[in-house]
């Protein structure tokens, strides 16, 4: 499989943009285990190969365990995850799979156990992997 085009480089503007988004989130106080997470998640959702093998890297180097990362489209079937953890999995999922839309119930039980400002810094997080999933994806990066 080979890289059918460089965004970065074919449209610097428009890549700029969407990084720009990317270093918001990373500005947040989200934590780094709910970015991974969320990263993780949707790009197993996505199929998106290029990422999942960065972002399961980068959990790994902020001592993410093995047994959650293997777990993690699992998630529901395991004790794992903390409260919050499967509050902002269940939103990623659905998100992610936005055809079937967000459920009330979903949201609910997110906006329960997270505050307003980071419950939005969620939803962008989930919004912005999505985002580069579909870059990955569409121009067919390949993990290195």
């Amino acid at each position: 499989m080979k890289t059918r085009i460089k965004i970065d480089q074919a449209e610097p503007a428009g890549y700029q943009a969407i990084l720009g988004l990317e270093k918001f989130i990373e500005s947040t106080p989200l934590t780094r285990t709910h970015k991974d997470l969320i990263k993780i998640r949707a790009s197993q959702i996505n199929g998106c190969a290029f990422c999942i093998d960065m972002h399961t890297e980068e959990a790994r180097k902020a001592s993410e365990t093995e047994q959650r990362i293997y777990a993690l489209n699992a998630w529901r079937d395991t004790p794992f995850f903390t409260t919050e953890e499967r509050a902002i999995l269940a939103l990623t999922e659905e998100v992610t799979l936005i055809s079937g839309h967000v459920k009330d119930e979903t949201y609910q039980a997110a906006s329960e156990v997270l505050d307003k400002t980071y419950l939005a810094q969620v939803i962008l997080a989930i919004i912005t992997i999505n985002a580069w999933n579909r870059i990955g994806i569409t121009t067919q990066l390949v993990p290195a």
